[in-house]
C-alpha cells in the first residue's frame, strides 16, 4: 500500500511540475497590468489549472497532497492579484486568508475542482451500458472462496 501511495504523490508532484512549467511559460502574460484580474483568472483555469489536474478523476488525495497542490494553487494566485500596500507605504505579499477569501468569492479552489471533477467521472461511469469494462470493473465485488 505504501508503494502505491508513493506512486501517486509522484505523479501529482510531476502535475505540479507540469503546472510550474506552464506557469512560468505565461508569467509575463500574468503580471501584465493590462489584463484585469477575471482575464488573469481565465487563463489560470484554461491552461495552467487544466495542466496539473489532468487524470485527476482517480486520484485519492492525502493531506500532504492537498497541501502541496495548495501551494500550488497559493503561487500562482499571489502573482495574478499581486502585492498589497500597507497603509504605510510598505509592500507585502497578500496572506493565505486574503488568497482565500479573494479567490473563494469569485472560483472553486484546486481541491473543490478535482472532487467536482471526481464525482463527474463517476457519474460518466454509472451512465456507462452495462457491458462496458470500466462499467464492470467498478460495479464488481470481490467474493470470498471457501477453503
Amino acid at each position: 500500500m505504501g508503494a502505491r501511495q508513493n506512486k501517486r504523490s509522484e505523479e501529482i508532484r510531476k502535475r505540479i511540475q507540469a503546472g510550474n512549467r506552464c506557469y512560468y511559460a505565461n508569467k509575463k502574460l500574468l503580471s501584465k497590468k493590462l489584463l484585469n484580474y477575471n482575464s488573469k483568472i481565465q487563463i489560470y483555469k484554461t491552461i495552467i489549472r487544466p495542466t496539473v489536474t489532468n487524470m485527476c478523476e482517480t486520484w485519492v488525495l492525502t493531506a500532504s497532497d492537498k497541501n502541496q497542490l495548495y501551494i500550488f494553487e497559493r503561487k500562482i494566485l499571489r502573482k495574478i492579484y499581486g502585492p498589497t500596500q500597507n497603509p504605510d507605504g510598505t509592500w507585502r505579499i497578500k496572506t493565505n486568508d486574503e488568497l482565500r477569501h479573494r479567490h473563494r468569492m469569485k472560483q472553486e479552489d484546486i481541491i473543490k475542482f478535482i472532487k467536482s471533477q471526481r464525482l463527474r467521472w463517476a457519474a460518466h461511469v454509472k451512465r456507462m451500458e452495462n457491458t462496458r469494462t470500466t462499467r464492470k470493473i467498478t460495479e464488481w465485488t470481490p467474493y470470498k472462496q471457501d477453503q
